[in-house]
């Protein structure tokens, strides 16, 4: 029972850390993990985050293990806030990735907590909105934009080209603005002083943002973690992180094994290392259901879990795919038959997701 070692291993790293424990993981699985919405950082988690809290009270010291690749960068705030509101002292572990918006929820904790695996990363963010241009290899979809791409765009036309005048600027917007729509830069343009907005809060939790000193510190971290690193998939190692002038120590070697146990039970809970393959999860020639966990936030005491439910349809039959080509005008008929056939042996069963929620498990 993976729920049974999770909480003896919280059991232990309370008592190693002389800490409550509290746990935020969302799973990065192949394949679901692009199309389960809980399966990243969101303000979704935060009630129960509240929820849990409520069975802790007041007390010295909280520690968050996280493991995440990221999610939405206005529920790091909140998650933060809420967890400094139940203790003294907040610190994060981190066994293995924090990525993106967990990096940002590690900058809010008086210490963090990094394991011999432990990666954070850039916290630049991408944007999407119905405005974003249309994915060529998928017309359904649409482009994420990243904000650092868009300025590197700008910063490569004034440094490396020399467009450096008040006209080439202007045209190498317009000549950005005629690819990409005007509201989607506007976006932009907004997520990137969002970032820079809390970057610096998050910071000023356990730093006195008055200070000259410190000043230059939030100053050289936000600097760094936004637009230094040059790509959002860079990842930082805990003596990189140090560097910087984040708060980071090294777990000893009781710590760093109980950090590693406990995400490798997430891992085999989360199925973290399995592709979620409709073809294979498929029952015969039926609509067949699923129900998966995608996501954590626990403590010894209480445990929710996201669940995502869904159906998995079998791939459309020869006959029930010919039964369609009448439907075409003759014209097209040929050609209709020659597509049907080219595509046939690529015909994947269809996941269509039915909820996305949390339970009390």
């Amino acid at each position: 029972m993976t729920k049974a070692n999770r909480l003896a291993i919280l059991q232990k790293l309370e008592t190693e850390r002389k800490s409550t424990l509290v746990s935020y993981v969302t799973g990065d699985r192949p394949s679901l993990g692009a199309v389960a919405l809980s399966a990243q950082i969101g303000t979704d988690a935060v009630r129960y985050f509240r929820e849990l809290l409520e069975g802790v009270g007041i007390v010295d010291k909280i520690d968050l293990f996280i493991y995440s690749r990221g999610g939405q960068i206005t529920a790091p705030s909140s998650i933060i806030h809420l967890l400094r509101k139940h203790c003294k002292k907040l610190g994060v572990l981190v066994p293995y990735k924090a990525h993106s918006a967990a990096t940002l929820i590690s900058l809010g904790a008086d210490e963090i907590v990094m394991g011999e695996m432990g990666q954070l990363s850039p916290i630049d963010p991408t944007t999407f909105n119905v405005f974003n241009p249309v994915d060529p290899l998928n017309p359904t979809g649409r482009w994420q934009i990243s904000v650092e791409d868009v300025t590197a765009y700008m910063s490569l036309a004034k440094e490396k080209a020399g467009l450096d005048s008040e006209e080439s600027a202007r045209n190498v917007f317009h000549l950005l603005a005629d690819k990409v729509h005007p509201i989607a830069l506007g976006n932009v343009h907004r997520i990137y002083n969002l970032i820079r907005l809390l970057a610096p809060r998050m910071l000023g939790m356990h730093m006195d943002s008055a200070s000259v000193q410190d000043q230059a510190k939030i100053k050289l971290i936000v600097d760094t973690l936004t637009e230094k690193l040059y790509t959002h998939d860079y990842l930082i190692s805990c003596e990189e992180a140090k560097a910087i002038g984040l708060k980071v120590v090294d777990p000893n070697s009781t710590l760093d094994r109980l950090m590693w146990d406990l995400y490798k039970e997430y891992e085999t809970d989360l199925k973290l290392l399995d592709l979620f393959n409709p073809a294979t999860a498929i029952v015969g020639n039926a609509t067949t259901a699923f129900s998966e966990h995608v996501a954590y936030v626990e403590s010894t005491k209480k445990t929710y879990a996201a669940v995502v439910e869904g159906e998995i349809n079998p791939p459309p039959t020869v006959q029930q795919l010919m039964a369609l080509l009448p439907q075409v005008p003759l014209q097209q008929l040929i050609a209709q038959i020659y597509l049907v056939l080219q595509q046939m042996p690529a015909v994947l069963p269809s996941v269509v997701l039915k909820t996305q929620k949390w339970l009390s498990v």
